[in-house]
Formats: C-alpha cells, sequence, structure tokens
C-alpha cells in the first residue's frame, strides 16, 4: 500500500488526494505497452492476418523481448508472411491474372497464405513453435542474429 507524498499517511493506490492531509498525490508512472502482453499474447499478434506485421515490429523493438528467442522467432515469422502475402498480392496475382486473362490463381495463392496465418494462429495459441519452410528458417536465422 503507498503512502502520502506529503504526510506520509497510507493512501490507496488509486487515491488522487491524501484523506489525512488532502495533498494531491502523484500520478503512478505509465505502465509500458510492451508489459501489458505476455509472451504468448505476443507471439499470436504476430500472426494476425494483414495487421500482424505491426506487432511482429513492436516485438522487434521492445526491450522487454529483446531476449525472449520464441518471440522474436514468431515476430520475424509472421513479419516475412506477411511480406510473402504483400508480394503474391502485388506481383504474383496481377500477373497471373495477365497471363490466364482472368483465372484467380493469384487469389488461390492469397488465401493459401491467408490459410497459413490462421494455422500459425492456432499452432501459436496452443504454445506450439512451428517453423514454418524457407520462412522459419530465416526468422531463426534472424533471430538468433539479434539474440547476440
Amino acid at each position: 500500500m503507498p503512502y502520502c507524498s506529503h504526510c506520509g499517511s497510507k493512501v490507496g493506490e488509486r487515491d488522487i488526494y491524501c484523506a489525512h492531509c488532502g495533498g494531491m498525490q502523484p500520478e503512478p508512472p505509465a505502465t509500458p505497452v510492451a508489459d501489458a502482453f505476455s509472451p504468448r499474447t505476443a507471439a499470436i499478434l504476430c500472426y494476425v492476418p494483414f495487421f500482424g506485421w505491426i506487432a511482429s515490429i513492436f516485438v522487434l523493438v521492445s526491450d522487454k523481448f529483446r531476449h525472449d528467442f520464441t518471440v522474436r522467432f514468431h515476430a520475424f515469422q509472421g513479419l516475412y508472411l506477411f511480406v510473402a502475402w504483400l508480394l503474391i498480392h502485388q506481383v504474383v496475382a496481377p500477373v497471373f491474372q495477365m497471363m490466364s486473362r482472368g483465372a484467380p490463381i493469384g487469389r488461390i495463392f492469397e488465401l493459401a497464405v491467408l490459410a497459413v496465418w490462421i494455422f500459425m494462429l492456432f499452432k501459436t495459441s496452443q504454445d506450439q513453435r512451428y517453423s514454418l519452410p524457407i520462412l522459419g528458417e530465416l526468422a531463426e536465422k534472424s533471430a538468433a542474429e539479434q539474440s547476440k
């Protein structure tokens, strides 16, 4: 239980004023956003389709997860998965659409990446570290280099 910054009497953690002297209490220090997430939650958020790249970057720059290899692995793998989707969406799908005269081959690849995102959400929520082919190897190398 905290004490009044003016008179030293006991005050509640959320009290704005001291009940004994009426002195205004200092605001508690703000909790960093990274402290609000457990490592498991941070890893799961890295695989949210289309928006997981934001969580991945957040994990990679936060001090809390700087030495957590598993969370950094998921952050890199989620980021690489987003880059793969971006390449398919911006490059592969339009090329296949021009070549196949409107057949949705590119969209099938995009749906495959979406299915992988959902699969990784499931695996990570079960606390399983699953390494995707190629992307997982890159993520392991990247996470290992960053842990040094």
